[in-house]
């Protein structure tokens, strides 16, 4: 089964593909009529005695057959062409939504250099596979019996040969082809391993400098490139190889029919023109198998480029299923006043909830159980590892619970699409991911229809008005790779304007100050204050003096709530968290 059915459905490759191989199917049957129309002018001309006038309308005549054929072959190339260009963009686009579907959780298990080499590389070298080899097994499939017919009508037994010695074409592809198959693969996976590298020494390279390591992993990415190397040379040996073996069944073939038609002619046991007509088609019959032996060692990159795109294509994720949204499911109910429509502040519960991040290893949640009240905010404390940033990622449907269910307002929210359900979320990571674009573009990642005005609003609440004002193009300045241009305290406000401008009801804050100094981190914690006004809020947070003014505080140890309640609660309790709380609360 072709990988593309996984990428796409069939009938899709087939619908697009079908005008390329409609018009090859019409140039085999070209070929037919001008070996038929080419050997009754020959004959006629030499030995049925017809003039030139005779000859004239059956020479037109083969005249337009062979520039139809050379119309339909280029026509067969064109639409080829166009057919792999839809298709790769199709698949293109379902890997990129498939990665969106799967999330930060497939990604950080992913090697960038590598993912990015099948997205791009990888797409690409579906063209060889699209606009060559399927056309030509489909062709191969069917062009050699329309030949083999004509034969057989004008001479039974040299159909008979052709009968016998085509098989041995798709034979010797098949069996070379099981090797070059293997050598194929392994040449796969040792470019994507060489991408994988070369972009992870590249974003490491001020790492490698700083600790003298630059030279040492270049020695690294040159027996990387060796290796590749080595593998391409055998894929190029095997495919050379099996390109004269069957360019030699095709030709012995071929010389066996000449020779049989010739020496049945020179007794007389065939007319010329059955002799010339058969002579003609036979190297047209291995015409097609051949183009499918090339195409098949053309394709085969492509065709592991394809199982490795099927296997993030049908990699499970939280997304991958179709939207469980159904229509007139609510979400969070709509305020009824202010400029801007947004949903009221929902309650949500978390209900033994229990998660692991692979089949058989220890549980991140097991048993979580956690009310957020409407419009509170709900802090998470607990040790490294503890599952903070796991419950962090089920609120924001990166993850999906093993068992137990999230509810809104009662409602679960697994009825919710994921995508509709974000609309009610904002977001402000511990590292915010900047694009390589301009201070407005990042912003539009939070509400693509905001007008200048709130775009400005949203920095002065996240305390930019002074660096806006200093940038040389204001707004659309860019920010660089990465945001480089801004430092890390910067960088996070920019997050926090994205969340000021979303306004929406419910926010996710994962540990927004970790990485920050003790001045910037003052300046975050204030907007932060303004932010988390009127909202739904889980706090994730290892430093107390973020969690400061939090309603209730839930300490979380080896995947379940601990002890929870309200902070001056806990304080006074016998909690051995007591002593942290108590600092927490004089900060307070």
């Amino acid at each position: 089964m072709s990988p593309l059915r996984s990428l796409l459905p069939g009938e899709k490759v087939a619908s697009r593909l079908a005008p390329a191989v409609l018009a090859g199917l019409l140039a085999g049957l070209a070929v037919v009529a001008q070996a038929a129309l080419l050997t009754r002018a020959v004959d006629g001309t030499l030995l049925g005695g017809f003039g030139l006038s005779a000859s004239a309308p059956l020479l037109a005549a083969l005249a337009l057959v062979a520039l139809a054929r050379a119309g339909l072959a280029w026509a067969q190339e064109l639409l080829a062409q166009r057919a792999s260009t839809s298709i790769r963009q199709a698949v293109r686009d379902r890997l990129v939504r498939q990665l969106l579907a799967l999330g930060p959780r497939f990604a950080s298990g992913a090697r960038t250099g590598e993912v990015a080499h099948t997205l791009l590389g990888g797409v690409d070298a579906l063209d060889a596979y699209v606009a060559q080899y399927l056309p030509a097994a489909a062709l191969a499939a069917v062009v050699p019996w329309l030949v083999l017919a004509a034969v057989v009508w004008a001479d039974p037994l040299s159909g008979l040969v052709l009968l016998l010695t085509g098989p041995l074409v798709p034979l010797f592809t098949w069996l070379i082809g099981s090797a070059a198959r293997d050598e194929a693969r392994r040449q796969w996976r040792t470019l994507s391993r060489l991408s994988a590298r070369f972009f992870d020494a590249l974003s490491a390279l001020p790492t490698l400098r700083a600790f003298g390591a630059v030279e040492a992993e270049a020695a690294l990415l040159e027996r990387a490139a060796d290796r590749h190397r080595e593998t391409t040379l055998r894929v190029l040996r095997l495919a050379f190889v099996s390109s004269l073996v069957l360019e030699a069944v095709a030709t012995l073939g071929t010389a066996v029919v000449a020779v049989e038609v010739g020496l049945r002619l020179l007794y007389g046991h065939t007319s010329f023109a059955e002799a010339l007509f058969v002579l003609v088609l036979a190297p047209e019959f291995y015409r097609p198998l051949r183009a499918f032996a090339a195409a098949f060692h053309a394709g085969l990159a492509g065709r592991e480029a394809a199982e490795r795109m099927a296997a993030i294509a049908e990699t499970p994720g939280p997304l991958a299923a179709p939207d469980l949204v159904a229509a007139g499911t609510p979400g969070p109910a709509r305020a009824a006043s202010g400029t801007r429509a947004t949903a009221r502040a929902p309650a949500i519960s978390f209900e033994g909830v229990r998660f692991a991040y692979a089949a058989g290893a220890a549980a991140a949640l097991d048993g979580f159980t956690l009310d957020l009240p409407a419009g509170a905010t709900v802090a998470l404390l607990g040790a490294t590892g503890a599952g903070k940033t796991t419950a962090a990622h089920l609120l924001l449907r990166f993850l999906e619970p093993d068992a137990g269910r999230l509810r809104v307002d009662g409602a679960p929210l697994a009825a919710m699409g994921p995508e509709r359900w974000r609309e009610h979320v904002a977001w402000v990571p511990q590292q915010p991911r900047l694009l390589h674009a301009t201070l407005r573009d990042n912003l539009f990642l939070a509400r693509r229809d905001a007008s200048e005005a709130e775009l400005h609003r949203a920095l002065e609440r996240a305390d930019l008005g002074a660096l806006v004002r200093s940038l040389p193009d204001g707004l659309d300045t860019p920010l660089g790779e990465g945001g480089e241009r801004l430092s890390g305290g910067e960088a996070q406000r920019v997050a926090l304007a994205r969340a000021f401008l979303k306004d929406a009801p419910v926010l996710v804050l994962d540990e927004p100050t970790a990485q920050l100094d003790p001045e910037t981190e003052d300046a975050v914690v204030r907007s932060l204050r303004e932010l988390r006004r009127g909202r739904t809020v889980l706090l994730v947070a290892h430093r107390l003096t973020t969690v400061v003014g939090a309603d209730h505080v839930a300490l979380l140890d080896h995947g379940r709530v601990a002890e929870q309640g309200a902070p001056g609660d806990l304080a006074r309790s016998g909690s051995r968290y007591r002593g942290l709380l108590a600092a927490w609360g004089t900060g307070a």
